[in-house]
């Protein structure tokens, strides 16, 4: 059998204002703060994790807290990150929220045969809404400002823009075991945008790749993505992925163990971060389920450092 992905896992993004990205996806967006917690790597930064109810793995949109300038947007990067809604009916009620709510939003269309809704937050973070009637299961946060049934139910599709497909399609193909399953029109500008599919696929596994060679390269910056993540549902999965890129001889960082996750990370040919993640064992691992992100969270290889990391961070209220 295939080894499969079996979908997006998270993305993580980059705020330059920590306070006002809590705001924003807690209150305007109505997602939940799961974790709380410092970058494993940079513990001067947050790492703040929004997701549904349950934390549920394929609903994390995380974000690194690094004072830095704006993105400065073009190819070589995701320049779009897809939010799964249940039905159309959501998008109209998202159109009227966020006009209410002054939110930069543009109309409900048809993109790649779905009805969509662009947005961006205020860092200029490009989001686009898209409607997922695949009957797949969500689970709204009670707590949450957004009635339950517009509630967002999860990640996908995620948009990537490389100037050259050949390579990014190797790996994606060859090496990631995905399916190219149709191309459609650019929204904006000229150009295709090429459909990969992993798993049993559907919006919330799929990576859509735009050709656009005319653009400068992208330089990451507060508004940008810095990378994203794929589903393996075990570690076992996750080891075979390890040896599967050692064979193929695609450089990776190997297994690294991010506590609530263990992760593998790679770029594909045009640069992008990629990361394959376990699904388990999750956010509740040292938390309860109820009191998700109410506490700053640290792994246990950080916790001796508890001091001196709280010191300093900045106040997020």
């Amino acid at each position: 059998m295939t080894m499969q992905l079996t979908g997006i896992h998270h993305l993580t993004a980059i705020t330059a204002n920590a306070p006002a990205n809590l705001r924003f996806y807690t209150q305007v967006l109505g997602l939940r703060l799961v974790k709380k917690t410092v970058n494993q790597d940079d513990t001067s930064a947050y790492h703040l994790f929004y997701a549904d109810g349950l934390a549920s793995p394929g609903t994390d949109l995380t974000f690194f807290d690094w004072p830095v300038g704006h993105e400065r947007r073009g190819t070589h990067s995701i320049s779009r990150t897809g939010l799964r809604v249940g039905s159309t009916d959501s998008l109209q009620w998202w159109k009227d929220h966020f006009q209410k709510q002054k939110v930069r939003a543009g109309e409900i269309r048809d993109v790649g045969g779905r009805p969509s809704l662009d947005f961006e937050d205020g860092e200029g973070q490009r989001f686009r809404l898209v409607v997922d009637d695949s009957g797949a299961p969500s689970h709204p946060w009670e707590k949450s400002p957004v009635p339950a049934e517009h509630q967002i139910k999860g990640l996908g599709p995620i948009t990537l823009s490389v100037p050259d497909l050949r390579n990014t399609k190797i790996v994606l193909t060859d090496v990631m075991n995905m399916t190219e399953t149709s191309t459609y029109p650019a929204p904006e500008g000229t150009g295709e945008v090429h459909v990969f599919s992993m798993g049993e696929g559907g919006p919330s596994a799929e990576l859509h790749v735009a050709v656009e060679p005319d653009l400068p390269a992208a330089h990451q910056g507060a508004g940008a993505v810095h990378h994203v993540a794929f589903r393996a549902p075990d570690v076992e999965a996750l080891h075979a992925w390890t040896e599967r890129l050692r064979g193929l001889r695609v450089p990776s960082s190997g297994e690294v163990e991010r506590y609530y996750f263990r992760s593998l990370y790679f770029r594909e040919p045009n640069g992008i971060l990629f990361e394959i993640a376990t699904d388990g064992p999750g956010f509740a691992v040292d938390e309860p389920l109820e009191t998700l992100g109410e506490a700053l969270s640290l792994p246990p290889f950080l916790e001796p450092k508890r001091a001196q990391i709280e010191a300093r961070l900045k106040p997020l209220a």
